[in-house]
């Protein structure tokens, strides 16, 4: 496995082979008996039968160990995958999935991201921790029992980059929150509304890039996921996104779901130099959930030009309608 740069588009490709086959897939490593030969890096509660249990990627893309090793190759950079990769098995049980938990189960979940995401923070080798979730074969789903990842990577992902660099930008010209601005103005609206829950709102997004694409929003501000405010209640939270994942089920067979938070302000080297100056006011959480529509879509072929046939407001107006308890 290596890491190369595309200069153009300043995107790190993973570039390798992983070690196990497609066949691997069809037996599920979350057994009781198999989960025991896993390194299970953090379990909850931490005492008695666990019920949201952390591993090592059993056929990791980036791994501890690894020295970076960057090197120029002529114009061009690479470099080993240094970094870490996690399971987050988010229920004992095998048939279930993420939206068949209850709300505390879903919370207890949304719990060990916070979790994990501040504890690989304490490593400044790291720039940035993705939490995402790819449910269904479509999303690239590799085992059917309910499971996220968490990532930890010496890059920022290029999505990241350009949230941050619009961020900075909005607030340095307006002295506001944009991330906020949207939420206003959304609340205000009304129209592209999907569900809400105390202070957080589900919406989709003024110009989505996908049918249904929904994105979860903390009406207040805050930049660190991982780092709830005081008097915020993730319970809230969970129960909202069990709704809303209930709701895109209904609608289509798979789903990528991606937390958006801060990057490592302990690493302060690289691409985002000199941006952390106003990242705690300019940069807000969200989680992004871009589901797979079995229809006819340029949506996923033509990436940074999308095509939508599904106006958001239409799409937000459907899901509404839809019982998510049913």
């Amino acid at each position: 496995m290596e890491l190369r740069k595309d200069p153009i588009t300043q995107s790190w490709i993973i570039l390798g082979q992983r070690e196990t086959g497609p066949e691997a897939a069809l037996d599920c490593p979350f057994d009781a008996e198999a989960l025991s030969k896993l390194k299970t890096i953090y379990s909850w509660p931490p005492d008695g039968p666990w019920q949201v249990r952390v591993v090592a990627h059993p056929d990791p893309l980036y791994r501890i160990e690894f020295d970076p090793g960057r090197v120029a190759e002529g114009m061009y950079d690479k470099m080993g995958p240094l970094g870490a990769h996690e399971i987050v098995v988010e229920s004992p049980a095998h048939d279930k999935r993420f939206s068949q938990l209850s709300d505390d189960e879903i919370d207890r979940v949304l719990s060990v991201w916070c979790a994990r995401i501040a504890d690989l923070k304490k490593d400044a080798r790291f720039k940035y921790v993705s939490v995402f979730k790819n449910q269904g074969v479509l999303a690239g789903e590799e085992w059917s029992h309910a499971h996220s990842e968490v990532a930890a990577t010496i890059f920022v992902p290029r999505r990241l980059k350009y949230e941050l660099h619009a961020a900075h930008d909005w607030f340095k010209n307006k002295e506001r929150c944009i991330f906020c601005d949207v939420v206003r103005q959304e609340e205000k609206q009304g129209k592209r509304i999907v569900d809400v829950q105390g202070d957080y709102y589900a919406l989709c997004p003024y110009a989505s890039r996908v049918p249904y694409e929904v994105w979860v929003m903390h009406r207040k501000h805050n930049q660190l996921f991982e780092q709830p405010r005081p008097g915020s209640n993730r319970r809230q939270l969970a129960a909202l996104l069990g709704r809303v994942i209930r709701r895109l089920e209904k609608v289509a067979p798979a789903y990528h779901l991606v937390v958006h938070t801060a990057p490592n302000t302990k690493n302060k080297k690289g691409e985002l130099a000199g941006y952390w100056k106003t990242l705690a006011d300019d940069y807000h959480w969200h989680i992004e959930i871009m589901p797979i529509v079995e229809r006819r879509t340029k949506s996923y072929s033509i990436k940074e030009i999308y095509f939508n046939a599904e106006l958001p407001e239409t799409a937000a107006e459907h899901l509404r309608g839809l019982d998510p308890n049913s």
